[in-house]
């Protein structure tokens, strides 16, 4: 790098959204609501989780976590992107955007692994309801939990250690809102094809293997589902899927779009788009599907909300009485 009278970035610029002045104004006003929707929802959703006895179990354990990934996901990007609304000229070094890919590819990884985890809890809990207890323990919980968060620090680590092994120098750009790994690659210095293979077989294995998980888990809850005879009954499984279901098609359709689209079949501003979906818009829809769409997190909430308010209960009923 000294022979080509090069210096080592340091630092690099992140380029954000857009140029446009007022564009950037009516951006942040936005994205700040949205960022403020996703704290409140999902900090609910595990204080919610906690303080109701009803909801202590497998099935919201899950949900309570998945509400965690998706308040740290955003969390790891939003606060950079709202910033450079704000300012001419984003800068954040090195050290710290290795950092935020880093915790962006470990939560939306463990996402991955959590979702096909919940995909697997519906699945035992319809089609094995008699040895659910036994399958679905705290232990095996606990397990799972465990290796979603293992094998979402590996996948990280393969970034990371694949993009730490590349040299920087020259450019300094990133035409992006954030620290992802292909703007970063394509400022590295030197071209390297295990860098570029590497986390891609990796993320795609993941992806691949997820998916799968969850079509069988579903595929054998539609077989079990359509074996109830009342209609009452099959009403009632499937309540306890749509919620799952949503999120899973809108995770995975943008992530599909990512990274198994072939990279020339679309812009950068595309790619842009489609990130802010599945990282900042989507950690605040998770929250409104899984509350808005399940009678026990409504009723839990409802039964909370009646011992902090006592008083107004008894009176309310007065009224109505009255």
């Amino acid at each position: 790098m000294s022979g080509n009278n090069c210096t080592a970035v340091k630092e690099f610029i992140i380029l954000g959204l857009t140029d446009d002045p007022t564009l950037r104004v009516i951006l942040f006003v936005i994205f700040l609501g949205v960022y403020a929707v996703t704290l409140v929802g999902n900090l609910s959703i595990i204080i919610l989780i906690r303080m109701s006895s009803q909801l202590h179990t497998p099935m919201y354990l899950f949900l309570s976590h998945l509400a965690f990934i998706d308040t740290a996901y955003s969390s790891s990007v939003t606060p950079v992107m709202l910033k450079s609304f704000l300012v001419d000229k984003t800068l954040i070094p090195l050290g710290g955007c290795v950092a935020q890919m880093f915790c962006g590819a470990t939560f939306g990884t463990a996402e991955c692994f959590l979702l096909s985890v919940m995909a697997y809890d519906r699945y035992m809990a319809i089609c094995n309801p008699l040895l659910y207890s036994t399958n679905i323990s705290t232990r095996v919980c606990t397990q799972l939990l465990i290796t979603s968060y293992l094998g979402a620090c590996v996948n990280a680590w393969i970034f990371t250690g694949c993009l730490l092994n590349r040299s920087f120098c020259g450019p300094n750009k990133i035409n992006h809102f954030f620290c992802d790994y292909s703007p970063l690659l394509k400022l590295s210095y030197s071209y390297n094809y295990l860098a570029e293979f590497l986390p891609a077989a990796s993320s795609g294995s993941i992806i691949m293997i997820t998916v799968l998980i969850i079509i069988i888990s579903y595929v054998y809850i539609l077989f079990s589902v359509l074996k109830i005879s009342s209609t009452e009954g099959r009403s009632k499984a499937f309540s306890t899927c749509t919620s799952h279901l949503t999120a899973v098609t809108l995770f995975y359709g943008t992530l599909t779009f990512i990274y198994m689209m072939p990279k020339s079949s679309y812009s950068t501003d595309e790619n842009k788009v489609v990130s802010v979906f599945y990282i900042v818009m989507i950690p605040m829809l998770n929250p409104l599907i899984y509350s808005l769409r399940n009678n026990e997190v409504k009723g839990a909430l409802q039964k909370l909300m009646n011992k902090k308010h006592p008083f107004s209960w008894i009176q309310l009923n007065t009224r109505s009485v009255y």
